[in-house]
């Protein structure tokens, strides 16, 4: 039908898979800081990259700018999002106020399942902190980052977990423009003492410790801008 004649346009499935495919790549790539924040996003390098229209790039662009990560310029183009200090701030302190209380309500759900999930996570975080190289380093802080996202699982609520996606994708820009040191990535020592309080069933305990490990990565944060590579090689195409 004519969507003039007040119809629903029609989708196509094939066209939003490919934008949801570029925006997960590009995700990935800014939130394991191969992609620098400021770092420009060029329809057609990206259209030519993935082998689509630049309708479908701006599909997927507009994803990433509707959670942050991406922001869109009139008559300039788009661009990994930049967080300004203020913003920064503004981040951590959102985090300060939702994830004691998600190690809370993790806390009163946690099953023996879950503590088996975790335990195998923090294995994995071990084995890629013990790697050389800046693939591994790279592969290490997602997983930091994913500790998080599983904590926000286990409390079994769907606005708080999609809330901390978007706040740990932010505060991966966040590190990657302003982080001095390999203590922006998560200790794994002090997310091993998050599960110790989880199975200990000690909610103000894991809240505790929740709130001394972000402070802990916040004050890691000098405000020092690092450059990005070229598109291509960022996403390895």
């Amino acid at each position: 039908m004519n969507p003039a004649d007040g119809a629903m346009p029609v989708r196509d499935e094939a066209q939003d898979d490919r934008a949801q495919a570029i925006r997960d790549a590009l995700h990935d790539a800014i939130v394991e800081r191969r992609l620098a924040p400021g770092a420009k996003l060029v329809e057609t390098e990206v259209g030519e990259l993935f082998e689509v229209s630049r309708t479908v790039v701006r599909a997927s662009l507009q994803m990433l700018a509707f959670e942050g990560l991406v922001k869109i310029e009139r008559n300039r183009g788009a661009f990994v999002a930049h967080p300004t200090p203020d913003e920064a701030r503004q981040i951590f302190e959102s985090r300060r106020v939702i994830e004691p209380e998600i190690a809370e309500r993790a806390t009163e759900r946690l099953t023996d399942a879950d503590i088996e999930r975790f335990q195998a996570h923090l294995k994995e975080e071990a084995r890629l902190l013990a790697e050389r190289g800046p693939n591994a380093r790279r592969a290490a802080i997602k997983a930091s980052g994913e500790y998080h996202l599983l904590l926000a699982s286990v409390a079994a609520n769907q606005i708080l977990e999609r809330f901390m996606r978007e706040l740990i994708a932010r505060s991966s820009l966040v590190i990657a423009l302003y982080g001095q040191s390999g203590a922006s990535s998560c200790a794994r020592p002090e997310h091993a003492d998050i599960l110790d309080a989880l199975i200990a069933r000690d909610g103000k305990k894991a809240a505790d410790a929740i709130r001394h490990h972000i402070d802990h990565i916040e004050e890691d944060l000098d405000y020092k801008v690092v450059a990005s590579a070229p598109l291509r090689h960022v996403l390895r195409l």
